[in-house]
């Protein structure tokens, strides 16, 4: 059964949407005959990004928005959120995905590491702040779905400032979920959204071709859709070792509801995973 924040005529908001892993989930929901608003810095990828969907949408560009903006600062996304009222009415859909990985050393530049938290962290925070008191306002069925990494979790060293700010993303949406599920009358849901190595200009590296382990970012949003359908909070990609080909495997994992039957995990991803089913039960 479909999300009634998914039908068709609601309102999606993604940040970063201009490319990646935001620009595939924007075009599912212009798929799906849904308002979009890409939030993304100002340039000619934001432009091209709202082209591309405006040949998607139900009603053409009348359906799409694109909106310069940048999430580390706060009255940007307050303007951000004053535009998408001021156009469709509201927000149903809040996807806070705007990232960043320039690379850090931990007595690397500060600069680096401000930027990393500014936008990875921040930005998550200004988003959820600045529009989900006013989507539990409106009373209607939403979705806040926060882009994180495994890097948040498993925090491997190299690149210290994104898993700092990845962590936090994992940590501050558990809050946001506590939260809403402990507000009276709110029908507003937050969902952590893992994904793993995904081949999109962030994760390139300089590569020109997607290597035969990395998911796309269609497969990975795809990926996504299912699981909030589903219910889940914890939204977690499976291993990269699960071929891509099984395309009939992946789709049934996406519309079951028991873990085991599911594509096999690491280990540690399986403890992880029912660690946060009970969390977001109330256990």
């Amino acid at each position: 059964m479909s999300h009634p924040a998914l039908a068709a005529g609601s309102v999606a908001v993604i940040t970063g949407g201009a490319s990646g892993i935001g620009l595939a989930a924007a075009t599912r929901f212009a798929g799906r005959g849904m308002k979009v608003v890409i939030a993304d810095l100002p340039g000619a990828k934001l432009d091209a990004a709202a082209a591309h969907l405006a040949t998607l949408a139900t009603n053409g560009a009348a359906d799409v928005l694109a909106v310069p903006a940048d999430v580390s600062r706060p009255e940007q996304v307050e303007a951000l959120e004053q535009a998408v009222s001021a156009r469709f009415g509201g927000t149903d859909v809040l996807m806070n995905n705007a990232g960043v990985q320039p690379g850090s050393a931990l007595f690397g530049p500060l600069e680096t590491w401000e930027k990393v938290i500014g936008v990875n962290l921040w930005g998550i925070i200004h988003g959820s702040r600045v529009f989900g008191p006013r989507m539990i306002a409106r009373g209607t069925p939403g979705l806040i779905v926060n882009t994180g990494s495994k890097q948040g979790i498993t925090t491997p060293p190299g690149d210290p400032a994104y898993n700092v700010s990845k962590a936090g993303v994992k940590a501050f949406t558990e809050a946001l979920q506590h939260e809403l599920r402990n507000t009276e009358g709110c029908r507003v849901s937050a969902h952590l959204f893992i994904p793993g190595f995904v081949f999109t200009p962030l994760a390139a590296g300089g590569r020109s071709e997607k290597p035969a382990g990395a998911w796309t970012a269609e497969e990975t949003v795809d990926f996504m859709l299912g699981r909030v359908e589903a219910g889940d909070f914890y939204i977690l990609c499976p291993d990269n070792d699960v071929p891509r080909a099984l395309d009939e495997k992946r789709i049934a994992w996406a519309a079951g509801d028991l873990i085991e039957n599911r594509p096999p995990l690491s280990r540690w991803h399986q403890d992880y995973a029912e660690a946060f089913a009970a969390f977001v039960k109330g256990a």
